[in-house]
């Protein structure tokens, strides 16, 4: 495309001029002159030839090149703006605010676990994806300054290949961490440092796999990343359902599995809490030779109950316990620990070593001073605060907004789930909808391995209050478009709304 008659007079990033977008305006059918122009550039900002902030040509330039009426582009233009993929901002013109998704996006096709990866690279307006914590928390200067600290303190020889297994300051900081805040007790020996939860099962698997253990149980529904991360190291994996008492662990028992994975403290993503019995019964399960793999997802991030004891802290020898700092400070640092019991310790650090030599020994000993200075602990409570805040805005906004929804999990975690029992819509064409309204989410389905009810998982970590509102308020016109009575085509379950109050909140 020329940008030979592109202004550059304003800095604009937008073309401008009689070649824009090649258009020609006598392709347009009779009558449908608005509608062809919309979808044209509807169709620019889908394949990125319109980018996420390029800003449009201004209404009476767009019209005296394409020689139509003023109205006819403003009427194009608004379009656009009703489905969120361009914004007016006045003086700044039209921006393009956001892209719809790609075809095969919010599907149920088996490839799911590269449509999670596609899905993040779609530009969005706002994001309520799970599992993204509050970037914008990052401590920046308290890591700067553990990291000068670290640096002054460092001889050369520290600048050599470190243990496989991980710094000793980083597992003793960790061993301490875990004692103040998850009630477990360990020595340094027993953990290894790992790059984040999912090396922790990558490493796992294999050697699981070695000792002959091909099958393991899966809570469902459940993490649709931790099950293909244990596909991908070639173990099948049995689902056992998860109810509101949590895992069932009977129907573990009668699967055959010689191990299990669970987030017993704040299921994902159910938000339930395993409880006591369960709990016992389960421990009962790994104490006549099960192992449990506990990844403590969300424990530390509690609003409305007490915290519960990890399942390590009760059974070290049966539970192999992994935690990291990705919800926490940032994904980008991959760093986590694992707990594994004595028996299986030799062969996974083994695994470790083979795999990366271990982690980078500069980051594991900025993280370990800032937990041994009690500057971690600070920020857990900053962000608490602000999470919890966060949560209340959008539990507020889905019951004005989501009449007849049900909402899970509020008491803890970075999300909440949310199921429209007895709707007669797709959750992946509601999130496609609210996809195309510049709205990411995640389809309950994706995380499902059996039937159940449609939903959606909304992280609400990484977006201010503001942007929380507004985004509950675009699902609920994707809703209206995907789930209202063909009849009218426009209501939202109207015989299932509820009286003053709004929806339900399960606080698991």
């Amino acid at each position: 495309m020329s940008r030979s008659n592109q202004s550059d007079t304003e800095g604009s990033k937008s073309p401008s001029g009689s070649d824009f977008l090649q258009l020609d305006v006598g392709q347009a059918p009779p009558g449908g002159r608005t509608e062809w122009l919309a979808g044209r550039l509807r169709a620019a900002i889908a394949d990125g030839t319109l980018p996420v902030g390029s800003r449009l040509p201004a209404s009476r330039v767009l019209a005296a090149e394409l020689r139509v009426s003023r109205g006819l582009v403003t009427e194009a233009y608004q379009r656009l703006a009703e489905t969120g993929q361009v914004s007016g901002r006045g003086r700044g013109g039209t921006v393009v605010v956001a892209a719809p998704p790609p075809a095969a996006a919010p599907s149920r096709a088996p490839e799911r676990g590269g449509l999670v990866d596609a899905l993040r690279a779609v530009p969005c307006r706002i994001d309520l994806s799970p599992g993204v914590p509050d970037l914008t928390a990052f401590p920046r200067t308290a890591w700067l300054q553990a990291e000068r600290r670290v640096l002054a303190s460092l001889t050369p020889a520290d600048f050599g290949y470190g243990n496989p297994q991980g710094t000793p300051a980083l597992r003793e900081a960790v061993v301490g961490w875990l004692a103040r805040n998850r009630g477990i007790r360990a020595d340094p020996d027993e953990v290894v440092v790992v790059a984040g939860v999912a090396q922790a099962l990558a490493l796992l698997t294999h050697v699981l796999r070695e000792k002959g253990v091909h099958r393991v149980a899966v809570e469902d529904p459940g993490s649709l990343g931790a099950r293909q991360q244990l596909e991908y190291g070639r173990l099948e994996t049995v689902p056992v359902p998860v109810d509101e008492a949590g895992l069932d662990v009977a129907a573990l028992r009668a699967s055959g599995a010689g191990a299990v994975l669970l987030t017993p403290a704040h299921q994902f993503p159910t938000g339930v809490v395993l409880d006591g019995e369960r709990r016992r019964d389960l421990l009962g399960w790994a104490a006549a030779g099960g192992l449990v793999i506990e990844d403590d997802y969300d424990a530390e991030h509690r609003y409305d109950r007490a915290p519960v004891p990890a399942l390590r802290a009760l059974l070290p020898e049966g539970v192999c316990y992994a935690g990291s700092v990705s919800k926490l400070l940032a994904p980008a640092l991959r760093l986590g620990w694992l707990l594994v019991p004595p028996r299986l310790r030799d062969a996974v650090t083994a695994a470790k070593r083979y795999a990366d030599l271990g982690n980078p020994v500069l980051a594991q000993l900025v993280l370990a001073r800032l937990m041994d200075s009690g500057e971690l602990e600070r920020h857990l409570r900053h962000v608490r605060r602000r999470h919890r805040r966060r949560r209340d805005a959008m539990l507020g906004a889905v019951a004005e907004l989501l009449p007849g929804a049900r909402v899970h999990g509020a008491a803890a975690g970075l999300h909440l789930m949310v199921t429209f029992d007895g709707a007669g819509f797709e959750d992946t064409d509601l999130a496609s909808a609210a996809l195309a309204l510049g709205v990411k989410t995640h389809p309950l389905s994706w995380h499902r391995i059996r039937p159940g009810p449609p939903g959606l998982i909304l992280g609400y970590a990484a977006g201010s209050t503001g942007e929380i509102e507004e985004g509950i308020a675009a699902l609920a016109t994707a809703l209206s478009s995907v789930a209202a009575p063909a009849e009218t085509g426009r209501k939202v379950f109207p015989e299932r709304r509820q009286p003053p109050g709004g929806s339900r909140v399960v606080r698991g």
